[in-house]
Order: structure tokens, then C-alpha cells, then sequence
């Protein structure tokens, strides 16, 4: 499923980077620069912590946009998404065997991952166990503390 450098993201996830990425080059960028320049003026550089701190803000915006630069070089978007199998798109309720519990999550690429709105990269150990599989398949989930079974109930 693609190279190792492809980034999966919804639409939603590729519009976000991108208004990121507008908003460093258009606004952060130049208030950076502004801050840079009042800095200097202010003398002797050695001694000038608003100067440094100015150039070490201007470091993380550059590195920033060069890391979002070289995403949306290799983006893939993740769209038409088949409801038959899990794959990276779906929202799958699963139901853990040992303890009868459900859960749901939406399966993203890794750089909208978020636990706390049940989004799960396509590389964690329960989207890897779950990849292909069908409704009523039982899977076994490979964790650092040891492997679990999970049902799948529902893919969306």
C-alpha cells in the first residue's frame, strides 16, 4: 500500500495541512521576520535573547514547512472506500472477544491519528490485525502486551 513515504490523509486532514501550511508561510513567516528585524535592532547580538529566540522560532517554522512541503508531495487521499473489508477510510466496530466489549474506531493515515476522537493510524496493531478482513472475522491483535482477539461487527 503504497511507499514508505506516503502520507494517507481524509480531505478533511489534506485542507487542514494545507491552512497550516498557508498560515506559516503568510503569517508566521513574515511576523517572524518582523521579530527578527526589531530584534537586531535592538544591538548586541551576543547578549540578545528576543534575537535568539526570533531565529530559533524561524528554525521551526522553515523545518515545519518543509515537513508539510514533503507530505503533500506524497499524499494520498483517502476516498471511495469499500464497506466489504476494513481498509484504511472505514469506521469499524469491533468487539473485544475476551471481555465482550465494543468499541468503534476510524482508521486514518498516521498523521491524523487521534485517540481522543477514536481515530487509529492504519499503522497501529489493531488496524494492521484488522486490514481485509469481513464482518464476523475474528482477528488476533499482536500488542506490546501481548495479542487479543477482536470481532468485527460493523465497517463503515
Amino acid at each position: 500500500m503504497g511507499n514508505k513515504n506516503t502520507v494517507y490523509l481524509t480531505q478533511e486532514g489534506l485542507e487542514e495541512l494545507k491552512n497550516e501550511l498557508d498560515n506559516l508561510i503568510n503569517v508566521k513567516r513574515p511576523e517572524n521576520i518582523q521579530a527578527i528585524k526589531e530584534a537586531r535592532s535592538l544591538g548586541d547580538l551576543s547578549e540578545n535573547a528576543e534575537y535568539d529566540a526570533a531565529r530559533n522560532e524561524q528554525a521551526q517554522i522553515e523545518a515545519r514547512i518543509k515537513q508539510i512541503e514533503k507530505m503533500l508531495e506524497n499524499v494520498s487521499i483517502i476516498s471511495e472506500v469499500s464497506k466489504d473489508t476494513v481498509g484504511i477510510g472505514n469506521t469499524v466496530c469491533i468487539k473485544y472477544v475476551d471481555d465482550d466489549e465494543e468499541d468503534e474506531y476510524k482508521i486514518v493515515g498516521s498523521q491524523e491519528a487521534n485517540p481522543f476522537e477514536s481515530k487509529i493510524s492504519n499503522e497501529s496493531p489493531i488496524a494492521q490485525a484488522l486490514f481485509n478482513h469481513k464482518v464476523g472475522d475474528i482477528v488476533t491483535v499482536e500488542s506490546p502486551n501481548g495479542s487479543y482477539e477482536i470481532e468485527v461487527i460493523e465497517i463503515k
